[in-house]
């Protein structure tokens, strides 16, 4: 379907360039406007039919779900009690907390003034900072597992919820000033001098005038870093391997694997809207700030 869209596109634009026959180009001209809004619907459609029946398989008892008649029996609150105290799902959706929220609000106190300095100061190493935060960018994650693990092992950290929380944010500090920088260049200069007249020093005119101006971008990459580290999974298996500091997604992969021997499929469901219920939350309510965040800025200098 899409190369099929993209042969439209471009044939489309032949025809607007008059080098194809007016009907023909009519012709596709409609096709192509009817794949281009029946994609994202299609998307929709099925994206919101997979999600309720997800949410429907986890009201349901096993054996509706195996049947294909959910729901038939009525709603089994009970699989979300056996999926939020037996399965550990309110432990590990706790722990995802205590990883998440402090490792993102870390991460906006470095990345912020660091992404402010950049922009608007000229330093020695000024370049070469701004290209080692772009090469950071290009690092798999995957490569600075065992130098993490050597260092973790050698302080001794293992066994801890602190050891995610600052591997967590040193992974997002890249990112988030890299995202923070191009918003602050994109702010005048004028606040910052209103700001020298009245004898603000540069500290002051960060915290108490930037750094409100800079809230649709920094709420927009918060959103991004909670999001990512809440569905962070390869990371929270290697350094969370207790059972007690595990969070949603890693709690989920053995959930899942339990559920396969016990074929408690109904609760196996229940813990999956437990862990992606959230983020869905988050995007239904906070859509438009991450627009507003990756669309806004200061007055253009």
């Amino acid at each position: 379907i899409l190369i099929l869209a993209s042969f439209l596109m471009i044939a489309f634009v032949y025809f607007k360039q008059g080098k194809i026959g007016n009907e023909i180009s009519l012709a596709l001209g409609g096709i192509f406007g009817f794949i281009k809004y029946f994609l994202p619907v299609a998307m929709l459609v099925f994206t919101i039919f997979m999600i309720g029946w997800i949410i429907a398989a986890s009201l349901s008892s096993t054996k509706e779900v195996f049947t294909g008649n959910v729901l038939s029996t009525g709603l089994h609150f009970e699989n979300y009690t056996k999926a939020f105290f037996r399965n550990k799902a309110l432990m590990n959706l706790l722990n995802s907390v205590i990883y998440t929220v402090p490792s993102c609000i870390l991460t906006i106190i470095v990345s912020a003034p660091a992404a402010y300095c950049l922009t608007r100061f000229k330093f020695k190493f000024n370049g070469l900072i701004k290209k080692s935060i772009i090469t950071a960018l290009g690092i798999p994650g995957i490569m600075i597992v065992m130098p993490l693990f050597s260092i973790v092992s050698t302080l001794k950290l293992s066994g801890t919820h602190l050891t995610l929380i600052f591997i967590y944010t040193a992974t997002s500090v890249p990112y988030t000033t890299f995202f923070l920088m191009a918003f602050f260049q994109g702010i005048s200069d004028v606040y910052e001098e209103a700001a020298a007249i009245d004898g603000c020093g540069p500290i002051q005119c960060f915290w108490r005038i930037m750094f409100p101006l800079a809230q649709p971008a920094i709420m927009t990459v918060t959103i991004f870093n909670f999001i990512s580290r809440w569905n962070e999974y390869f990371m929270a298996l290697i350094f969370a391997n207790k059972s007690e500091l595990r969070p949603v997604g890693v709690g989920l992969y053995q959930t899942v694997q339990s559920m396969m021997q016990s074929g408690d499929w109904a609760g196996m469901f229940a813990s999956v809207v437990i862990v992606f219920m959230p983020t869905v939350i988050i995007y239904l309510f906070l859509s438009d700030k991450i627009v507003a965040g990756v669309t806004s800025g200061g007055v253009k200098g």
